[in-house]
């Protein structure tokens, strides 16, 4: 345990009472006093889960249903002794078991992931003296030492602080560094408003500081992250949760019906076992779609290749059937509707306003003049300001393999970059100027001031930093034309608030020309003495590409809702940017704490926007929008995305900037970070559904079909117009071909104007089990007809059942036709040309019933008998006459849906 509780918070408390609090001394804890609290609370890690062993995984993958039925359909096929449909369908299971064996554990990976962002080693102070220890070491009271580039080791209190700057983003979403000192926050700060804390597995990015160890472990803020996820349940996708429910469905109707037929057989109609079983076994084989779940894996299979080729990598199969469902996209700002980078997009000057044009830090761009007519002054004040963004700078840009690279502050990046633009001098202007004295950026004052040397020998003071800040050092302002005039106070508070409520960080210049030779500066030459130049509008500007990908979600039916850990201002503008829906309304992570999840779940369909949000708050809002029936997408980049990415019915991570926790949690992953990539996965998805969609369809009323010749004709008596090896057949042969060849479909037009599909939409429509019933009775009149035909002629038993047999397959070749335009007409000559895996497939089942049906050989296997010509183009026309009856009547339905409201 950690040490008591301390009321208020540690962030709460000045420096000396957290250090009280901890037990600690500014010189550090004795290393025998280290040792017992060691003991006491545990190394500074993360517990390791609980290895499941390796055969126990693989075990797992076989509790299913489905397969169940599986192996009970090998069971039956080995004791008919037909030993390659018991092959193929043992290779199905086992095919099924090793994928999910390679796809478990994906909550442990993510674990591990974060156990490994913390340092190494850390710098510390025990027994007056400075140690460098293992982080594992570190225990509560210990007093810590961080530097600019290093890892914070686990949650510390500052107490002394120099110009300290960390990058929390992992953490809280924020876009830039933010500043860090000792003093004292409100208790209910958010954890993005606790500067008087760094916490574990951040990056220090400028600056040292001194802290005293407040938590080590799993009680570190990553380490509750990982106890979060530990505990969060992953939520079984749509397909998977269906495709059980009917195993179960179809597993008890197969019995009841066998087990009806071996009554009614044994006791009314008096038939010998033998030739009664093996009936039954017949029916077993027409119902069971052995061949489904194979072809379910390979469309799936299908579509994460199509994904990859638009950058989205699938770790989970079922993920993109899930990813065509999804009704509501949870995004992350920071690195996914935005780019990540700082960019100086307004310059306000005294009566002038200039817009920035470029793209993140390329020091290259066009500076737009706002107004009808650009002041004659505007070319001077720009001169200034790229002198002041210049020189009052400590960054360095660089070209990087992704585009312009900052090293250093961003928002100095930013400001380097705008001046860039402005002198046309590429990453490094004004450099004839020579600094001679800086007074460095400190949280205290909020400014940098330094003092040059110009070409000429002039000496210019340089001055940016905070408004609120630099303001009170200013003595008058400089005017359109080039002169000063008094400070109008009043007016750039106003200007602030403007440009801070449009989600800009306002960053003020100034300057002041001083004696020629002066070589020291001082806070004495600036205060009342500056003259203020203007404002710079800073943001984290949205993906171009991001604009259209809304758009078309939208249009899709699909909401959009950024959950953020920046300011509500800030997400504001970017949401309003990019074209999010209830702009105006922006719910805060204090709000979200304060309301119960039955409150929230009637807050988060009213809102788009969630800003200063905690991983918990991530958490509750995806589980608040799924019990709604919403089925929910969570995109993300960070730590903090992990938990809320795992319980997400499709959690998306950021491939490039992503951390490998939110990596290891999500079951895709954006290669190229790309938001507009993700609506290219929701196609893609929608797509996949559709052909698993038309995978089902059409392998239900053909199976059913097939049954039904078995039940129909043990019912009435009548012999058998399809053996059941016949039948074993021709579901060995339809079903991995003819089903196959679906998983290859294109989309269909309109796919994503087409309403997400309901969560709870059960796999057996309402349409699907009339379409079942019709194309059964249609196969049931066609098959018997043609064999009573057959027999009435005078055929012979043989040619009757190969004449059905053949005729049983040109259907499904028809009905496969059908299913190819589920939303469309398939009587047109678009439809009619197919695909090549189409052909390809009619081609192998058409070469393997003319095989059967007349190489002698293998008559004897399968009893069949040569069909005379005329026979078969009877059967050709039946086929033909089946698929305009079933298009007749889509077109129908299709239209009677269309005539309905809403429809």
């Amino acid at each position: 345990m950690q040490p008591r509780k301390v009321t208020p918070p540690l962030h709460a408390l000045p420096p000396q009472a957290a250090l009280d609090a901890l037990r600690g001394s500014p010189g550090g804890l004795t290393e025998h006093e280290a040792a017992r609290r060691l003991a006491e609370h545990g190394a500074n890690q993360l517990p390791e889960p609980p290895a499941r062993p390796p055969l126990q995984r693989l075990m797992r993958q076989f509790k299913n249903v489905l397969i169940y039925v599986l192996i009970g359909s090998a069971a039956v096929t080995a004791a008919l002794q037909h030993w390659v449909d018991t092959g193929v369908i043992l290779a199905v299971v086992l095919i099924n078991g090793v994928i999910g064996f390679v796809q478990e554990g994906r909550a442990e990976d993510a674990m591990a992931a974060i156990r490994r962002m913390l340092a190494p080693r850390a710098l510390v102070l025990r027994d007056g003296r400075r140690k460098s220890l293992d982080v594992a070491e570190l225990v509560p009271g210990d007093i810590v030492i961080v530097e600019a580039g290093g890892l914070v080791p686990a949650d510390l209190r500052l107490i002394e602080a120099h110009r300290l700057r960390v990058e929390e983003a992992v953490l809280t979403g924020e876009s830039v560094p933010v500043g860090k000192g000792i003093a004292a926050v409100p208790a209910e700060s958010a954890l993005g408003d606790r500067s008087s804390m760094l916490f574990s597995g951040t990056m220090v990015a400028a600056g040292t500081g001194i802290g005293v160890v407040a938590a080590t472990g799993s009680t570190t803020q990553i380490g509750q992250i990982s106890g979060l996820l530990s505990r969060v349940e992953t939520v079984a996708t749509p397909l998977l949760t269906q495709m059980d429910r009917f195993a179960r469905w179809l597993t008890l109707v197969i019995l009841v019906v066998a087990a009806a037929l071996l009554v009614y057989g044994s006791l009314v109609r008096q038939m010998p076992f033998s030739d009664l079983f093996m009936a039954v076994v017949g029916l077993s084989v027409a119902a069971i779609p052995e061949g489904l779940p194979a072809v379910l894996t390979i469309t799936l299979a299908v579509g994460v290749r199509a994904m990859a080729r638009r950058n989205a990598i699938v770790r989970h199969l079922p993920a993109i059937e899930t990813l065509g469902s999804v009704s509501v996209i949870c995004s992350d700002k920071t690195g996914t509707l935005t780019q990540n980078t700082m960019m100086a997009n307004r310059i306000v000057g005294a009566g002038q306003v200039f817009t920035v044009e470029g793209l993140g830090y390329a020091p290259e761009g066009r500076i737009r003049a706002e107004g009808p007519e650009a002041l004659p002054g505007g070319p001077a004040l720009l001169a200034e300001v790229a002198r002041v963004s210049a020189l009052c700078n400590d960054a360095l840009l660089h070209p990087g393999p992704t585009g312009w690279q900052v090293e250093g502050d961003p928002m100095e990046g930013a400001l380097m970059a705008l001046a860039g633009r402005i002198t046309g001098d590429g990453p490094a202007p004004c450099g004839t100027w020579q600094r001679i004295d800086t007074i460095p950026f400190d949280a205290a004052h909020r400014y940098m001031a330094v003092l040059h040397h110009g070409p000429e020998g002039e000496a210019v003071i340089h001055v940016k930093g905070a408004p609120e800040a630099i303001l009170t050092l200013c003595r008058d302002q400089r005017r359109a034309d080039g002169g000063t005039a008094p400070l109008d106070i009043g007016h750039w508070h106003e200007t602030v608030e403007r440009l801070a409520g449009d989600g800009q960080r306002v960053i003020a210049l100034a300057l002041r020309a001083v004696t020629a030779g002066r070589r020291r500066l001082s806070t004495e030459d600036l205060a009342g003495k500056l003259t203020l130049i203007g404002l710079i509008g800073i943001i984290d500007p949205p993906r171009p590409e991001a604009f259209a990908a809304v758009a078309e979600c939208q249009s899709a039916g699909i909401r959009v809702k950024m959950i953020t850990g920046d300011h509500a201002a800030t997400a504001r503008a970017i949401g309003r940017a990019i074209g999010l829906r209830n702009v105006e309304r922006v719910l805060s992570g204090a709000e979200i704490e304060a309301q119960d999840d039955a409150a929230l779940a009637r807050s988060v369909l009213a809102t788009d926007i969630f800003a200063r949000t905690a991983p918990a708050h991530k958490l509750r809002l995806v589980s608040a929008l799924q019990a709604h029936g919403l089925t929910v997408a969570m995109t993300g980049d960070g730590v903090n995305d992990a938990p809320a990415l795992k319980r997400a019915d499709a959690g998306i991570a950021m491939g490039l900037k992503g951390s490998e926790a939110a990596k290891q949690a999500a079951a895709v992953v954006l290669a190229d970070d790309n938001f507009a990539s993700i609506v290219a996965a929701v196609r893609e998805g929608r797509t996949v559904y559709d052909n698993i969609k038309k995978v089902i369809s059409w392998t239900l009323p053909t199976s059913t079909g097939e049954a039904m010749t078995v039940v129909v004709a043990l019912f009435a008596g009548m012999a058998l117009p399809i053996t059941p090896v016949q039948i074993l057949w021709v579901n060995l042969i339809t079903a991995g071909t003819l089903g196959l060849a679906l998983a290859f479909e294109p989309p269909e037009p309109g796919s994503m104007q087409r309403p997400p599909r309901p969560r709870d939409e059960p796999l057996l429509t309402g349409t699907l089990v009339w379409h079942i019933v019709l194309v059964s009775a249609l196969f049931l009149v066609a098959v018997f007809g043609i064999y009573s035909h057959a027999i009435a002629r005078g055929a012979s038993v043989a040619l009757a059942q190969t004449i059905a047999m053949n005729t049983m397959v040109l259907l499904e070749i028809c009905h496969l036709f059908f299913i190819r335009n589920i939303y469309g007409t398939s009587l047109t000559l678009r439809a009619a040309r197919g695909t090549p895996v189409i052909w390809v497939c009619i081609g192998i089942v058409t070469a393997a019933q003319l095989a059967i049906t007349y190489v002698p050989a293998l008559q004897q296997i399968f009893h069949t008998a040569p069909v005379p010509f005329r026979d078969g183009l009877l059967a050709l026309a039946i086929g033909a006459v089946f698929l305009v009856l079933i298009e007749t009547e889509k077109r129908i339905r299709l239209s009677l849906r269309r005539r309905r409201p809403g429809g």
